[in-house]
Parts: structure tokens; sequence; C-alpha cells
């Protein structure tokens, strides 16, 4: 058990300390967790080529889909823990940490059986093509097992957090993002397995991360996780699911999304010179590499939750609004460095995953990268916003601001620019969104801090 001055430091260590404590392990968890994609699709593109990198894009909305039920029950728990552990009610947040833990395993099951039941239905409706088909049915039927290993490992991240141990969440991540990478290079580089290689590695690592979270969770050190606390109680599942709301819909916004594009992609891209495939592949590419700009900002915004939480649930408003700008003040310089550099060498980046001889391949990617991610500038504003909201204990806030830029503005602006521009108006929808979901951010927050926190001083 920790002692009280650990468990009180979230309300008297400085705030710079802290954030940095918990936003750094966090952002590392989160890097390792869009990695997995990332090295998958590196190793496929140099060996299999457009149509694996195509595959892994068209399978890319199960991993969201896990991350979404993770970010559910593990910011769900970990933010009413905090809360009620900041006024004082052990035993009661104690039944938040052992509910989020059992409900993260059933649901990580049920997606596993689904799956298998109607893969191939899936994929056609994430936007496969007839080409790519093979190619995503062998990777999604074997990564499928790994669903409920990808849901522990993310949403146990956060209630180790929750628990003081930021660096086991980074361990757990790490370790199984490693076996992965030197599973990738064995299983086909060397053994040519392809696509069943690239997801065999995936899931052992991922099995390997599970299994270490499940471990910690025998022995949690700041409450007592007994057979108790595991018995699902419905006002305490709610009450997890309430407040994990907003970050749930603002990755399953980002999943419809995904699907949308996909299918933009597919459609619009056979009715110009680079066929369906192409830009799908390209799309999926310049995606993963703008998720680890995302998982940055996430990963500041989860590494703020715990300081957000505690403080608000203390009454210290002034600690609140402080671990808000910084976490602001981080996000926009991790986001101003990666725009800088998917506008000055998109082309470089994009030859990282795989050489290929069709027609304006390069071309197209650049394009992609300098319109389709201008956004990622102000992209750092959504998610820690949406996430200080869920802190403090407000998720229809949280949920409304997560819902902007995916479906609100997104989603019907891709519906009409393609009319009039084709592939391009499918990159100029993303730029468009990404700054007006941003000044729904600013105005949001504005309103929260000059008519709430202030008043509460």
């Amino acid at each position: 058990m920790p002692s009280s001055k650990k468990r009180y430091s979230l309300g008297t260590d400085r705030v710079p300390y802290l954030l940095f404590k918990f936003a750094f392990p966090s952002i590392i968890a989160m890097l390792v967790g869009s990695i997995y994609n990332i090295i998958d699709q590196l190793f496929i593109g140099h060996k299999i080529g457009e149509l694996g990198n195509a595959a892994t894009n068209i399978t890319f909305p199960f991993s969201t889909l896990c991350v979404s039920v993770a970010l559910l029950f593990g910011i769900g728990g970990a933010s009413c823990f905090n809360i009620e552990m900041g006024r004082g009610n052990k035993d009661k947040a104690a039944y938040y940490i052992g509910n989020s833990f059992v409900m993260q395993i059933i649901v990580g099951i049920f997606l596993l059986v689904v799956t298998q039941i109607i893969l191939k239905p899936l994929l056609i409706l994430f936007g496969s093509t007839p080409e790519v088909l093979p190619h995503a049915m062998t990777y999604s039927r074997v990564i499928a097992f790994g669903f409920p290993f990808l849901i522990l490992t993310t949403a146990g991240g956060h209630l180790m957090r929750a628990d003081g141990s930021p660096r086991m969440t980074m361990i757990s991540s790490i370790s199984g993002a490693l076996i992965n990478t030197v599973l990738d290079a064995l299983f086909i580089l060397v053994f040519e397995w392809g696509m069943f290689g690239a997801a065999l590695a995936t899931i052992i690592g991922q099995i390997f991360s599970g299994t270490l979270v499940i471990i910690y969770m025998t022995r949690y050190k700041t409450v007592h996780i007994g057979k108790d606390q595991l018995i699902l109680r419905s006002k305490t599942v709610l009450k997890i699911c309430k407040i994990g709301l907003a970050s749930f819909f603002n990755q399953t916004a980002y999943l419809l999304v995904q699907i949308v594009v996909n299918n933009s992609l597919k459609h619009y891209g056979a009715l110009s010179i680079y066929g369906a495939n192409i830009p799908i592949a390209l799309c999926g590419i310049a995606s993963k590499v703008n998720l680890i700009l995302h998982s940055i900002c996430v990963g500041i915004a989860q590494g703020s939750q715990p300081i957000v939480s505690f403080n608000y649930g203390a009454n210290q408003y002034s600690r609140v609004k402080k671990s808000y700008y910084l976490a602001i003040t981080a996000g926009f310089a991790v986001s101003l460095l990666a725009f800088l550099l998917f506008q000055l060498i998109p082309d470089k980046i994009i030859m990282c995953f795989g050489k290929s001889n069709s027609q304006g391949y390069i071309e197209l990617g650049v394009r992609i990268f300098r319109i389709f991610l201008f956004g990622s500038i102000v992209n750092f504003l959504q998610p820690i916003t949406t996430t200080f909201f869920t802190s403090i204990g407000k998720p229809l806030k949280g949920i409304f601001l997560s819902m902007t830029r995916q479906v609100i503005f997104f989603i019907p602006l891709l519906l009409i620019f393609p009319l009039f521009w084709g592939i391009d108006g499918i990159l100029y929808a993303a730029a468009v969104s990404d700054g007006i979901a941003a000044i729904c951010a600013i105005i949001m927050i504005t309103i929260e801090f000059t008519k709430v926190l202030n008043e509460k001083k």
C-alpha cells in the first residue's frame, strides 16, 4: 500500500512534474500501440507491396474498435477511481477498478467471436476491393484472437496509471511491441509467412502485454481488488460508461470515418488514373503516420487525467487549469513539429513503406500528406480538451466535442466535397473539418474556464 503522501502528491506536487511523470509513460504506451500497426505495415509494404498496405488499412478499423472499448472502460474506470479517491471514498473507488477490468475481458471475447463469424461482410463494409480481400481476410482472422489482450493492455494502462504506476503501463506496452517487431522480422522476412506472419507476430506481442496487466491487477497497490470488487454492479458499470463515453465516441467516430474514407477512396479512386487500391494504400500510410501524432497528443491528455480528476475532486481549481494549459502547450509543440515534417518531407516518409511502380504513386502520396494532414497543426486541441471534460465528470460536453471533427463536420464534407473535386475533395474535407473542430474546442474550454471554474475559486 502506498503511503498517504504518495497518493495525495497529486494535490501538492508541482503540476509540470506531475504531468511529465504521468504523461511520458502514457505517451510511450500510446506510441507503442500505434507502432504495432506501423511495424506490420512497414514489413508488409516492403514484402507484399501495395495490396498488403491496402489490406492493413482495410483491417485497421478492428484495432480502432478495440481501442474504443479500451478507452470506454479504461478512462471511465480510472476517472471515476481518481475522483472518488480525491473525495476520500477509498472503498467505493475500488469497485470502479474491478468492474472496469471484468468488462474489458467480457467485451474483448465478444468482439473476437463476432469478428470470426461475420469477417468477410465486415471487410467489404470497411471498403475492401476484390484484390485486397484475400490479404485482409488472412490478416484479420488471426489478429481477432488478440482483441481481448489489446483491450486489456490499452485499458489496463489507465488503471495502472491511476494506481500510481505509470511505468508499468509503459513496460507492458513496450515489451509487447518489441516482441512484435522481432517476430515480424522473423515471420515475414525469414519464414516468408506474409500477412499470416505479421498477424501472428502481433497477437503474440499483445498476449504478452495483456498477461502483464492481468498479473498487475492481482497486486493492485492503492486499493484491494478482491472477488467482491470483480462482481459486476449495474450502477458502477453505468457510471464508468457514462464517464468514458466521450473518449469512446471520439474513437468510434474515428472508426466510422475510416470506413467512409476507405469506401470513398475505393469509389473515386476507381474513377481516377490511380485505381481503387493505390489511394487506399497511400491514405492508410498517411493515417498510420498521423496516428503517431495522435497517440502523443492522447498520451498527453491521458497523463493530465489523474491530475485534473484528483484536483477537481479536491476543489483545487487553479491546479486544474494549470494542468490543462500545460497539456495544451505540450500538444502544440508536438503538432507543430509533425506538421512541418508532413509538409516538407512527405515523399521520404512514403518511401519508408515500400516502393511502387504504379503511375503517380509518390505524387498522390505527397498530395495526401500535405492536404489530408494539413490540420495536424491543431489536432492536439480536441483530444486534450475532450479528456479534460471527461476528467472533471462532464461527459456530455466531452461527447459532443469528440463528435465534432469526425461525425458533425468530416463525414458531411466527405460526402459533398468529392462530388466537386474527386479524390482531392476527400483530402480537403479532412483539413477543413480539423480547423472547425479546433475552433469548437477553443470556444468550449473558454466558456468552461470563465463561467464555471472561475466561479468556484
